[in-house]
């Protein structure tokens, strides 16, 4: 995958739209999880969810540039 994008004629980096769907991915597990009443059981319910980020987009990111 290169490593910029041409969006309507401006050069993106690849990870600038990787990590906004990364945090839509992360919005939807997050939902779900809060649904589900699963944050009761989180010692840190705000780091939780920043880790939960950091897991999608590093994953995300390894599976882009492997």
């Amino acid at each position: 995958m290169p490593r910029e994008l041409a969006l309507f004629g401006f050069f993106v980096p690849t990870l600038l739209p990787l990590f906004v769907a990364a945090f839509t991915v992360q919005w939807l597990i997050d939902s779900i999880l809060g649904r589900l009443g699963f944050f009761s059981r989180v010692w840190h319910p705000a780091l939780f969810r920043l880790s939960l980020l950091i897991c999608v987009f590093g994953a995300a990111g390894l599976a882009v540039y492997r």
